[in-house]
């Protein structure tokens, strides 16, 4: 079995991928590593945010052959206050609002749906695709990975893991990101540092972040050593 993860920053996969063997790109902000476990191999890429860098992130790690299933992972913003900040959470569907497309995920038992946005969601957003699509939390990347997935009639599973409340007051992130999917970190630094009022919720971020990566490692560690030993596909497993 090979099996792709597809994510969009190297922050979301580094517990993750941790002693795997990274992999050359020979492209900027996109980074694969890959693994063999029991005999199985497993793929890990990012490449940025947003629809264009996880079709590039998917297209670099499915050039090392074709997958039998595939995960889209990482961070996510909670729409409503029960999604916990560093818990990770399967989608059932994943929602996207530029086409209206609906993806189901393999996670049959799961109550939860994301939503995917082309840009990040500030508070007011975030209640409005709430109240909209009665989506629990909301990505930039899934509904790209899904349909990828789709097109190929490959099982489609995703992890999510809260890096934001639903009333997280943050700076406007869009401004920043380049049209690659990068951060541009140099013009955002010196955004924040004369507006002390975003201080305190990106230290919050921050450390929401990194638990939450770490959570996530852990419920694709025990989604993959599942299926890798040949039991039945997980329903919901992760969710919390």
């Amino acid at each position: 079995m090979r099996i792709g993860i597809i994510a969009a920053l190297p922050g979301e996969l580094k517990p993750l991928v941790r002693g795997w063997e990274p992999q050359p790109s020979g492209v900027r902000g996109l980074s694969v590593w890959k693994t063999l476990r029991d005999g199985h191999e497993m793929i890990a890429a990012c490449g940025g945010v947003g629809a264009n860098a996880a079709l590039r992130a998917f297209t670099a790690a499915e050039f090392l052959g074709a997958f039998d299933l595939v995960l889209s992972v990482g961070w996510a913003g909670a729409l409503v206050p029960q999604m916990e900040a560093g818990s990770c959470y399967m989608p059932c569907a994943v929602i996207d609002v530029q086409t209206g497309e609906r993806f189901s995920s393999a996670a049959g038992e799961s109550a939860v749906r994301l939503v995917t946005t082309p840009t990040v969601a500030d508070t007011a957003e975030k209640r409005r695709l709430h109240e909209s699509y009665g989506a629990a939390l909301v990505d930039m990347e899934a509904a790209t990975v899904a349909r990828l997935a789709q097109m190929r009639d490959v099982p489609f599973y995703c992890f999510k893991a809260v890096s934001d409340s639903e009333n997280a007051e943050l700076p406007d992130l869009n401004r920043f990101i380049d049209v690659q999917g990068q951060m541009q970190m140099t013009s955002f630094v010196a955004h924040v540092a004369v507006r002390p009022r975003f201080w305190a919720p990106l230290m919050e971020l921050g450390r929401n972040s990194s638990v939450a990566a770490r959570t996530m490692a852990e419920s694709i560690n025990t989604f993959l050593t599942e299926q890798t030993m040949g039991d039945a596909p997980l329903n919901g497993a992760g969710d919390q």
